[in-house]
């Protein structure tokens, strides 16, 4: 009599796309907003969708917005075989990526959390980070030296001079970039254990630390950022045509 074998646990990345990105002005949610004429949410799949570690992929949408999404994604080709979810969000981040976490098949022991706002970010860095999840890492983020000095400082009303409180040696700090990568249930303990007030985490890796777990760094790239400001739109652009011209994009 032959017993089944148990499927092989598998990779997951959830993408939170709830949010209204108003540094990017009025007008359709940050995560809608196109660059080539295809929305930034549709590139962030397919960055995801494109990883050979990547099997599902959890798309959180707006709390009313879950079928404009699914329809959205529908319509744009996505690459591979990956399996592409779509739920509704909640009000905030957090509670966006726990809803998404709640969605995933029950075989998934590997989360990828990348934000939509992350468009372009390439594909050896997804696997970068699933890898080190994979070798035993439990909580994993890219991230890049700083170019400047940072200070720190107390904060006041915008627009008022702000007084220097310290200097942070610049080479002891990292910019952080997503996808960040988890093992499963330490993600699943964070979201179940760790209440911030306000707009909650805006930071995954920020709320598996609280709970003294180890977060490792892995290189980032350059062209992983986040676009926030019309700046970056136009940033963004001029990265997708140098792709068009030399990879074929």
């Amino acid at each position: 009599m032959s017993r089944e074998v148990p499927a092989a646990p598998r990779t997951a990345a959830v993408v939170p796309a709830a949010g209204r990105g108003v540094r990017l002005g009025p007008g359709a949610p940050k995560a809608l907003r196109t660059l080539s004429g295809t929305p930034m949410l549709v590139h962030a799949v397919r960055a995801m969708a494109r990883s050979r570690a990547v099997s599902v992929v959890v798309v959180v949408a707006p709390p009313d917005g879950a079928a404009d999404v699914r329809r959205l994604l529908d319509g744009h080709a996505l690459p591979g075989t990956t399996e592409i979810l779509v739920v509704p969000g909640g009000e905030t981040r957090q509670e966006s990526v726990r809803l998404g976490l709640a969605a995933l098949p029950a075989d998934v022991d590997v989360v990828l959390v990348h934000d939509a706002a992350r468009p372009l970010v390439p594909v050896e860095t997804v696997d970068a980070v699933a890898a080190a999840v994979r070798a035993g890492a439990p909580a994993v983020v890219p991230a890049l030296p700083l170019a400047d000095t940072v200070k720190q400082v107390e904060p006041r009303a915008a627009g008022e001079p702000e007084p220097v409180v310290g200097t942070p040696e610049r080479a002891r700090l990292r910019a952080v970039q997503t996808p960040q990568g988890f093992d499963r249930a330490v993600l699943d303990k964070a979201h179940a254990t760790v209440v911030l007030g306000g707009e909650g985490a805006t930071d995954d890796a920020g709320m598996v630390e609280r709970l003294g777990v180890e977060v490792v760094v892995v290189p980032g790239h350059e062209e992983a950022f986040k676009v926030t400001r019309p700046l970056d739109l136009v940033l963004a652009e001029a990265v997708l045509a140098r792709r068009r011209t030399t990879d074929g994009y």
